[in-house]
């Protein structure tokens, strides 16, 4: 009888998914139905290629096919290969892609056979495969009840075939339900595949439903993570492998440049990386990351939170934005408070986030991340601009995070508390690995006494080949290659573990706009500074412009007037918004992160500044002109009354002139730059709105002043009050400023249609301002 080989199995990945291969027979690859590998596309041959086990190694030998078979970039006949191989198949660079990985380590991934993730684990319950529908849900008249928030109260159902086959259906459900991995509203269930309901998984297993829940304590596997830019000319991370136990904290450092931000960004999935492999615990977290994405925490270096609001309404808020929207008032409340005192903040909840220390705003910018209670928690810089002290604290908060069961990852330039850590990741410059192990053990690998002398090394040394010397260094092989697991720090009495709710899908676009709204209105009503500008501001220019005007528009005064009302409804609609979206742009980033609408969270801006604008507006129109004759020479106004038209026409200008602040705001790449800009911009609009320079027949000015509001919001109040026979001149004889309906009506229509152009743009730009991922 033939000895069976002794080669590995492997996972094989392909785009439409990966395949478990073991050296018990031989794989066959190509664009035949009947293939082992099957690959549906033109460049690969019907029988292209095989993968066969030897003793000890598997090798891919090309079957004659048409357009080659590639390994690492070469064309190749027969080669041997194994994890981290990469293949292409009909063209070096651009054919179908595979890619050879070895199962985690005693989980294999559920992308390549769902069961085996939960091969090493207990199941939390063992229930007999039902024989009739069973409804998933919170809800406790449900078939099958799990406690969770994150599951809708009717969330989905189990359908049972009359030939014995079962079929899972989502009845709506908020975050979703999930077939190894991926979201499905209707899915064939086949032995060994896993269903996705919250944070509990569904497997059938022979003729049992078994049931496991997600306790936190995960494991993340790195494997040759690489990012390239600039068409694969400029390496940002290079082979990056390190594995990351369950309850571990792990500290990333490395000089400026080396990737640790880039790192993080693939690691969280935000901006997956060009080549390589994160495994969370056993599962791609690349394939699955529609369902991944939702167990991990993300704290930015900037804070994520309204600073003007109070602690628990900021936290409050989250809540509401991130949890379901069957989820009662009182459990999201229950779950901050509960947030609140885990991270000791009781005696700060009434404080404005503002007026708390820096350290004291990095835990509740945590606590806002640990609402959904997340399995993995990753923080960025979260000691910058703390004093040593304050430095120490929030890394012991951290230990404590992971003692309590997460795993908690942590990019820093602080060495000051390293030793609370259970493992230091070392990036040298062009991201590479210059060392990962205990914390300890780093600065006597490097041979350095402290650690400016390291980083120093690093920008100066740059012809030494630290990741070479620590892959040949026992270090590589104890923690990277045999990757043990993670040392657990002994406790003095045990903590219980407390199931972690993954982050749910937010609400819906409605649910969300209210939200929003509520939120921003309550920020708004804080910042004491903006109320006294937001209202002093059209009192001011509303009495400059009536003491132009008199008790009676004349030859002289109609222009001045009217220049003061179209100055005063610009500048009052872009300082209200110039600065809204740039101030804001990392909570934004976050929060679309976990999924938030962007359409929901731009219409929310413009329902709060536009409701705000129209108001400043109308005072604004009153004070100049309450009381003023305005009726025209040759008659009232062309729709309705002449103060009713003017003041449509100033706050549909001050509207668009907010639109186009908007626009501003999400262009710039920081808030200083907003207010040079607004000066700018008023400068703009008022020598372009045609009552400082005639813009009729002048080629190109005429064209360039279609797109400036002022030009159109000035022609309507000229046109209301027949400017051209008032105050007869050069000026004032511009076609625009016609007394009649169809001239007003073009006006006002002008005005809406640049509001929506500039609406949209804006959200164009919001767009690339996101995460890589959600702009899919």
């Amino acid at each position: 009888m033939a000895e069976r080989p002794s080669a590995p199995e492997l996972v094989l990945e392909t785009e439409s998914g990966s395949t478990l291969i073991s050296p018990v027979r031989e794989y066959h690859v190509g664009r035949d139905p009947l293939s082992d590998i099957v690959i549906d596309d033109a460049r690969v041959s019907w029988h292209h290629a095989v993968l066969r086990a030897t003793d000890s190694h598997w090798t891919l030998e090309d079957t004659h096919s048409t357009n080659g078979t590639y390994a690492d970039g070469s064309r190749v006949h027969i080669r041997n290969v194994g994890p981290g191989t990469v293949i292409r198949f009909g063209h070096a660079t651009e054919g179908p892609r595979v890619l050879l990985t070895a199962p985690a380590r005693n989980r294999p991934s559920a992308v390549a056979h769902p069961a085996l993730t939960h091969t090493f684990r207990q199941p939390t319950s063992v229930r007999p495969l039902p024989t009739r529908t069973v409804r998933i849900g919170r809800a406790p008249d449900n078939d099958l009840v799990v406690d969770d928030l994150m599951v809708s109260r009717y969330h989905a159902e189990l359908h049972v075939h009359a030939d014995g086959g079962y079929e899972i259906v989502d009845l709506g459900s908020h975050n979703g339900t999930y077939l190894n991995g991926v979201p499905v509203q209707r899915a064939e269930v086949a032995q060994g595949d896993i269903v996705g309901v919250g944070h509990s998984d569904f497997c059938l297993i022979g003729d049992e439903l078994q049931q496991y829940v997600d306790t936190g304590e995960v494991s993340l596997d790195v494997q040759d993570l690489t990012v390239t830019v600039d068409r694969g000319r400029k390496t940002l991370l290079d082979h990056v492998s390190f594995p990351v136990g369950e309850k571990c904290l792990l500290a990333v450092v490395g000089p400026s440049g080396a990737g640790k931000s880039t790192l993080m960004n693939a690691l969280t999935g935000q901006r997956p990386a060009d080549e390589g492999t994160v495994l969370y615990d056993g599962r791609d977290l690349y394939h699955d990351y529609a369902e991944l994405r939702q167990r991990i925490g993300l704290v930015p270096q900037d804070d994520i939170l309204h600073t003007q609001l109070r602690v628990h309404a900021a936290l409050s808020y989250a809540a509401e934005l991130r949890f379901p929207q069957d989820t009662a008032r009182a459990e999201r409340r229950a779950r901050v408070d509960e947030v609140i005192r885990e991270l000791g903040l009781e005696e700060r909840t009434r404080q404005h986030v503002h007026s708390l220390s820096g350290g004291q705003r990095k835990r509740v910018s945590v606590a806002l991340e640990l609402l959904t209670k997340p399995s993995l928690l990753f923080l960025d810089e979260p000691t910058s601009g703390l004093d040593p002290g304050m430095d120490r604290s929030v890394m012991q908060m951290l230990r404590g995070l992971a003692d309590d069961g997460r795993t908690v990852i942590v990019v820093t330039h602080s060495v000051l508390s390293l030793d609370v850590c259970d493992r230091l990741l070392v990036l040298a410059p062009g991201g590479k690995v210059a060392y990962y192990g205990p914390p300890e053990e780093a600065l006597p690998f490097f041979g350095f006494d402290h650690w400016p002398a390291a980083f120093d090394a690093f920008e100066h040394d740059q012809d030494r080949d630290w990741a070479g010397e620590y892959r040949q260094s026992p270090y590589y092989r104890r923690y990277v290659v045999q990757g043990p697991a993670q040392p657990q720090r002994p406790r003095e009495e045990p903590v219980p573990v407390v199931p972690p709710v993954p982050p749910p899908k937010p609400r819906r676009w409605g649910a969300q706009l209210s939200t929003l709204v509520r939120r921003y209105t309550a920020a708004l009503a804080a910042d004491r500074t903006f109320l006294v500008i937001m209202i002093a501001l059209p009192f001011v220019m509303g009495a400059m412009a009536r003491a132009l005007a008199g008790s009676e528009l004349t030859r002289r005064s109609a222009m001045n007037a009217l220049l003061i009302l179209c100055v005063g409804a610009v500048l009052t609609g872009s300082a209200n918004a110039v600065r809204e979206l740039v101030k804001e742009r990392v909570i934004y980033q976050r929060e679309r992160a976990v999924g938030l609408s962007r359409s929901a969270y731009l219409m929310s801006k413009v329902v709060v500044l536009g409701t705000v604008t129209a108001l400043q507006a109308v005072v604004l129109t009153l004070v100049a002109l309450f009381g003023v004759d305005l009726h025209a020479p040759r008659g009232d106004g062309v729709v309705m009354p002449p103060l009713v038209e003017i003041t449509v026409a100033v706050a549909l200008l001050a509207f668009a002139a907010m639109m186009l602040g908007l626009l501003v705001s999400a262009a710039v790449p920081k808030e200083e730059v907003t207010m040079p800009l607004l000066v700018l911009l008023a400068i703009v609009q008022v020598v372009f709105c045609g009552a400082l320079l005639s813009l009729a027949d002048v080629l190109v000015l005429e064209q360039a002043a279609w797109l400036v509001p002022a030009r159109w919001g000035f022609a309507a109040m000229a046109g209301t009050i027949d400017l051209s026979a008032l105050s007869p001149g050069e000026l004032s004889s511009d076609p625009l400023f016609s007394h009649e309906a169809g001239a007003w009506l073009r006006s006002i229509g002008m005005l809406l249609v640049l509001s929506l152009v500039f609406g949209l743009l804006v959200s164009r730009l919001l767009r690339r301002q996101e995460p890589v991922v959600m702009r899919k």
